[in-house]
């Protein structure tokens, strides 16, 4: 999985998101485009778009939708710190890779939203339907879905939504189906020690579960490497510490389900946790 999955596109026009706090917003204020640009360094954490991530090996994506103030079309966007490309293009990038790949299955996984009244939830959900149709798995025990049952259904995406709205619409899951804590640490010696305690922890079975293996900067470390950015601050630093961990780990129920890191592309992230796949008892069915 990919971490803020559409950070790839955001928009050093756009404006800065709603959910910023006040102090971000003064600063952008006072020094415009410059500090945007600086924001990107920070806030961008993946550089591959969709379209690419999918056919690296991407299947799990994180996903953060917001409204634009003042925007007259009400459009939806992705959106992390700044606003990045619309939800609707977005979706559709994503449906025209299950096109053309009918055994291919994707998480969508809504976490946060943004500045959205019922009416946006409405629309975001008709736009699912609209792009996705038969394609979505509606919510049923996580122990029932197998890769087979999912091919023999025709369905290609499980969309977990983080809302009460999951509760109305058959084919969004619960966000707390899809359990993602954060260890919110500049720390990689404590983000391992977070991602170990957290899988010992786990105790729903039936559940989905990530572990995210990534970074968070405190506004200090930002300071230190305002000019370098996320990726060459903490994350090309921090990698070889992180994949050690991910390749000792077993995939399963008592193990790992979902990891998410920043920039995929980086070191052998991808094709480490596919082979994981392969640890799985040869006893157990290959299409669980």
């Amino acid at each position: 999985g990919s971490h803020d999955s559409f950070s790839f596109y955001i928009d050093e026009a756009s404006p800065v998101g709603p959910e910023q706090p006040e102090t971000v917003q003064n600063f952008v204020s006072v020094f415009g485009t410059v500090a945007k640009k600086l924001m990107r360094k920070w806030l961008a954490t993946q550089t591959m778009n969709f379209t690419s991530q999918l056919g690296a090996g991407i299947r799990y994506f994180d996903l953060r939708i917001s409204t634009k103030p003042r925007d007259p079309d009400n459009e939806l966007y992705f959106a992390h710190g700044l606003f990045s490309a619309k939800v609707k293009e977005g979706l559709e990038e994503i449906n025209a890779f299950l096109a053309d790949h009918p055994k291919e299955v994707v998480f969508l996984d809504f976490n946060h939203f943004y500045g959205m009244q019922k009416y946006h939830h409405e629309k975001l959900v008709q736009m699912l339907k609209d792009t996705y149709g038969n394609k979505m798995c509606p919510a049923i025990f996580a122990h029932e879905v197998s890769l087979q049952y999912l091919w023999e259904k025709e369905h290609q995406v499980l969309v977990f939504y983080h809302s009460p709205v999951a509760l109305e619409v058959p084919f969004l899951w619960p966000g707390q189906m899809m359990p993602a804590p954060w260890a919110n640490t500049t720390d990689p010696e404590k983000l391992i020690q977070f991602l170990q305690a957290s899988i010992t922890e786990r105790r729903k079975k039936g559940s989905f579960f990530i572990s995210q293996v990534v970074l968070t900067p405190k506004a200090s470390t930002v300071v230190k490497g305002v000019a370098s950015g996320l990726r060459e601050t903490i994350t090309e630093r921090a990698l070889p510490g992180m994949m050690q961990w991910v390749q000792t780990q077993n995939p399963g129920e008592s193990g790992v389900k979902i990891i998410t890191a920043d920039f995929v592309e980086l070191g052998d992230f991808i094709s480490t946790v596919i082979k994981l796949n392969y640890a799985l008892d040869e006893g157990e069915d290959d299409t669980t």
